[in-house]
């Protein structure tokens, strides 16, 4: 499951990776809602969102992005957003406009499921699933709680902190995975760190899915200002992941 941002570097742009994305084998997306002030994530995002938001990215804007993407595609689309935007447009209004777009999903980092009773109750009605976010410090009581509201998956954060690709995989995912396990039969997928095919291919033995974001998004900041790099490096980084994910590499 990749990450990208939309409107990253432009939603033009953004548009075609998505499609290069499915191409390359990717079984779902997860595209990024820019946002002031992400507070999960890490530099290279912060970045991304900050390039969207120049070229004056918005949330409504991003639905259209889906629904005109739906004449090209129908692979699984998971917005990743905070939730002053969705706020902003109502949960009720959010979800009715998300399904007329062609989303599938939802993952808001900075809304506990403690606080999602509207969109809990505004999501279903459309067929937009809920995915929660559980970390290493998590409890067993508190895994138990997100398991019971997310109905795609459980994104299972592999790090406590922010989104970032890193050098080595934490040695808290196993346990964490494993205690999700007895709380749920729900899919469960991991982000946050997974920056390499190597990497895939771990997590990948005792996961659902791998989501991989930061990785991709610092391939297209390397080829800024080149559509045809930023495509075809991402393709090659796609596929390696992929290759990486079913165990061919």
């Amino acid at each position: 499951m990749p990450y990208i941002c939309a409107g990253d570097p432009t939603q033009e742009i953004s548009g075609k990776l998505l499609l290069t994305l499915e191409e390359a084998g990717a079984d779902l997306i997860e595209l990024g809602v820019p946002f002031s002030d992400p507070i999960a994530d890490g530099p290279s995002v912060q970045k991304a969102s900050e390039r969207a938001l120049v070229d004056k990215i918005s949330l409504r804007r991003i639905l259209d992005m889906v629904e005109t993407l739906r004449q090209k595609t129908q692979i699984p689309i998971t917005l990743m957003t905070y939730y002053n935007p969705i706020f902003r447009m109502g949960d009720a209004e959010f979800c009715a406009a998300a399904a007329r777009a062609g989303v599938d999903g939802v993952i808001i980092p900075d809304l506990p499921p403690e606080e999602a009773s509207t969109l809990l109750e505004a999501a279903p009605a459309h067929n937009i699933a809920t995915v929660f976010l559980a970390a290493p410090t998590s409890s067993p009581e508190r895994m138990r709680l997100i398991a019971s509201v997310s109905t795609g998956f459980i994104y299972c954060v592999s790090v406590t902190g922010v989104t970032g690709a890193r050098a080595s995989l934490s040695d808290e995912i196993q346990p964490m995975i494993a205690e999700l396990r007895k709380q749920t039969q729900k899919p469960i997928c991991v982000g946050f760190g997974v920056s390499t095919s190597e990497q895939a291919n771990t997590v990948a033995r005792f996961a659902d899915g791998v989501i991989v974001g930061s990785a991709i998004v610092n391939v297209i900041e390397e080829h800024l200002g080149d559509e045809a790099a930023i495509l075809s490096n991402v393709k090659k980084f796609a596929e390696e992941l992929v290759a990486g994910v079913r165990g061919e590499i």
